[in-house]
């Protein structure tokens, strides 16, 4: 932990006295907490953690996970626990251990006006400067344990990937077969999905963030399953994308067409190279077919702790790939009132080059109805 706690200060300028990282009720949870204090369960909520820069870090936590924070402390010599009872506790703990910084930094990104207001008010005479930038610049390249636990996730997601196409029958429901992709993912070792399970049949695979509803499974159908896993707080994000029965030739080539833009986009992944051009190799590709301007949104974009975590990947893009990213490559066609394919996998930037996380296959599967 105090490795990542320093590498929040590198980036910081100007460098605070002192980081603070709050956390409200959840969903309203700071992923820069989970960052910097490295727990394997638990919510947290209403804990703060409190980074130095000497890599030294304060945590203070309620009674109800009081215990696990101490056995994650154990591992880690620069962790001091602070239990708190009441909101009197907290405050108290938090002016004699901030009460003589005179700047603080927060991370604007994630804590709530409230938990702002509440800082603020126990602290009136500090500076107070968004750190964002720099929590989202230390978070983006992984070390050796979040990479770890990032391919633990993306093989659960493959996993299940693999198994979709004998879920598949006529009638079957895109909510119920969401529901058991998140099963699967649970008996896989997952925490929970990381991301609401898309599953989109037929004219509804032609909407990318389409929630899994009501439609029935008809023989002709393509369908996109977009979903991942949770595995220690780290999230994967795998689409896959099938044809059940009865052959629609424009979708075949449609998936065919996803396939050779994900290549190259592939091949452009390496160190140094600007987050921009791997979406435009993508995109030259589907530009150059039938299906041109039917690819609708980026690339891809970083993950870890959050599915969406610190950036995005499009032609807009001032972001450069470094070795120690983890990001999506999920190029796609949509075709509205049809259908769409799209094939995203987790890939590691290395220094040449690339490494799948997610090792699902990609080629076009077509389920027999």
């Amino acid at each position: 932990m105090k490795a990542r706690v320093e590498k929040l200060y590198k980036f910081a300028d100007p460098k605070p006295d002192a980081v603070v990282f709050a956390n409200s009720v959840d969903p309203h949870l700071d992923g820069g907490f989970f960052w910097v204090f490295d727990v394997p369960s638990g919510l947290f909520e209403g804990s703060i953690a409190i980074a130095h820069p000497d890599g030294q870090l304060d945590l203070f936590t309620s009674v109800l996970e009081a215990e696990t924070a101490r056995a994650a402390a154990r591992r880690d010599p620069h962790v001091n626990v602070h239990e708190f009872r009441t909101a009197a506790d907290l405050e108290e703990g938090t002016k004699r251990i901030l009460g003589s910084a005179r700047t603080i930094g927060l991370h604007h990104q994630e804590i709530t006006h409230a938990g702002y207001e509440r800082l603020t008010k126990v602290l009136p005479s500090a500076q107070w400067v968004d750190v964002s930038g720099a929590v989202r610049r230390a978070r983006v390249t992984k070390d050796a344990v979040e990479i770890e636990r990032l391919a633990k996730a993306a093989a659960i997601g493959s996993q299940v990937a693999l198994e979709i196409p004998s879920l598949l029958r006529e009638g079957l429901i895109e909510r119920d077969l969401a529901t058991e992709m998140n099963h699967r993912m649970m008996q896989h070792g997952a925490e929970g999905p990381s991301f609401a399970t898309i599953v989109g049949f037929g004219p509804n695979s032609a909407e990318p963030h389409y929630f899994a509803g009501g439609r029935a499974l008809r023989s002709g159908d393509s369908m996109v399953c977009d979903f991942g896993a949770y595995s220690e707080r780290y999230a994967s994000d795998i689409t896959r994308s099938f044809h059940f029965g009865r052959r629609d030739e424009e979708l075949k080539a449609v998936h065919e067409k996803v396939e050779e833009a994900q290549r190259a986009a592939l091949a452009t992944i390496r160190d140094g190279v600007p987050a921009k051009e791997v979406h435009l190799a993508a995109q030259r590709v589907i530009d150059a077919s039938p299906w041109k301007g039917r690819f609708t949104h980026g690339l891809g974009h970083s993950i870890g702790l959050r599915v969406h975590d610190g950036w995005g990947m499009n032609e807009r893009s001032e972001d450069q790939l470094e070795e120690g990213m983890v990001i999506t490559v999920e190029p796609g066609i949509y075709l509205p009132g049809h259908g769409g394919v799209r094939i995203e996998d987790d890939v590691l930037v290395t220094k040449q080059g690339y490494r799948f996380l997610t090792t699902a296959p990609r080629s076009y599967v077509e389920v027999p109805a």
